[in-house]
């Protein structure tokens, strides 16, 4: 799989991932079986490693039961 360089966003995104589904004591297999996503995809979307499309952070946020904004919203 090809890297892409480092991203702030990507950093916030990730983070905002893992804590919403720990949160739920939810597995990556479950939210990609929620989501409708690939396990591996969301493993790298949470590694920083793989850039997320709007439209598949919509699906997590409707699989999560969150608003969108939730996921790209950096921590003050």
């Amino acid at each position: 799989m090809k890297r892409t360089p480092k991203s702030q966003l990507r950093d916030v995104i990730a983070r905002n991932l893992r804590l919403q589904r720990a949160e739920r004591g939810w597995s990556q297999e479950r939210l990609a079986l929620e989501s409708g996503l690939n396990r591996t995809y969301l493993s790298a979307v949470e590694r920083s490693e793989q850039n997320i499309s709007i439209d598949n952070i919509a699906r997590l946020a409707t699989a999560l039961n969150i608003e969108a904004w939730m996921l790209v919203k950096a921590s003050s």
